[in-house]
């Protein structure tokens, strides 16, 4: 079964969400505004870094943030696509075989230093509740696919707060951190193999979920 770093918070925080949005997609989580305009940014910075092309006006804010990466050497790769196979080989994003999938928003490589910078964009006003798990399944990706690779620098870039969560990773981390992340997709796994989505009541569910056919959603 196919997975992704998103997939699985999202079935953390409900498996019957995660039911109703992956499994039988009778719900779509409105696009909203905040999630629209990050979107917007990512393609304006990937065209900027990857292509030189001008920012627009709204995202003049974040040039020289843009412009400090673009000064990092090596090569620098955008929006870029990993799959991982389920005994953990590299493959294509969209191969059959495929079992993990991840996007590295900017992957910076250097080969000579054996070195990579892995940076994930986020567009939201504060990084206090900055989530860094993201960043070991992207630098767990790197490693496989550029077994060259012994290090990576990686964080979340809040360009608006101007703020830089940080981690770093070493290729010896790499048994470790994936057997932890096996584990925890085996409880999602074990959902799908025996068709059980229980609910996860919380805050979220009574003005946040679209799925409105739960009992534990407020909208009923």
């Amino acid at each position: 079964m196919k997975w992704s770093y998103s997939s699985i918070k999202l079935f953390e925080q409900c498996p019957r969400k995660y039911y109703h949005l992956k499994i039988v997609k009778d719900v779509v989580e409105p696009e909203t505004e905040a999630l629209l305009y990050g979107s917007r940014f990512h393609e304006a910075a990937e065209k900027y870094v990857r292509d030189d092309e001008s920012l627009p006006p709204y995202f003049m804010f974040a040039k020289q943030t843009l412009d400090n990466l673009k000064q990092i050497p090596g090569e620098r790769l955008c929006e870029y696509e990993m799959g991982i196979t389920k005994d953990l080989q590299p493959c294509a994003f969209n191969a059959p075989d495929v079992w993990y999938r991840g996007i590295a928003d900017l992957l910076i490589i250097d080969r000579e230093k054996g070195e990579a910078r892995v940076v994930d964009y986020k567009t939201g006003k504060s990084s206090k509740y900055a989530d860094p798990e993201q960043l070991e399944l992207m630098s767990l990706c790197v490693f496989k696919h550029f077994p060259e690779i012994t290090r990576v620098k990686a964080g979340l870039l809040f360009v608006i707060a101007n703020a830089l969560v940080k981690s770093q990773y070493n290729a010896e981390q790499q048994d470790m951190l994936w057997t932890k992340w096996s584990d925890r997709n085996k409880r999602l796994a074990f959902a799908v193999d025996t068709d059980t989505w229980n609910p996860k009541p919380s805050g979220l569910c009574r003005k946040h979920c679209a799925v409105v056919t739960c009992s534990h959603n407020g909208r009923n």
